[in-house]
């Protein structure tokens, strides 16, 4: 299913979700983050901090201090993978799932909202 916007729509429903976000006092992540909590919840496991790296085209590191940021949120959780120790496996949680179904709720609700 395709939408046509024009991209003066497609900014508004953009901005309409972020303040919806903001003013729910939803957890604050950055679009780094929240674009590797997407990756995970949205491509299909198993997810490692090596894999995520390559994937989003960053650092081991930059994953590892999103992770930190989601852990904390209890959006996600890491495990050692217990085949291969040198990994670190990322595994979705309850929290994290409804985040993301909220999430997509609230940009539906918006793009309904949108003046033709």
């Amino acid at each position: 299913m395709s939408i046509a916007m024009r991209p003066s729509q497609a900014l508004r429903l953009w901005q309409q979700v972020m303040l919806s976000q903001v003013r729910d006092d939803a957890p604050d992540l950055t679009m780094r983050q929240t674009a590797i909590l997407f990756t995970i919840y949205l491509d299909p496991p198993p997810h490692t901090v090596r894999g995520l790296a390559a994937r989003l085209n960053v650092t081991k590191p930059v994953i590892t201090r999103a992770l930190d940021t989601m852990g904390a949120l209890k959006l996600v959780s890491r495990h050692r993978d217990e085949l291969d120790k040198r990994n670190v496996l990322i595994r979705r949680t309850v929290e994290g799932a409804l985040f993301v179904e909220r999430f997509g709720d609230g940009i539906i609700v918006k793009a309904h909202e949108l003046p033709i």
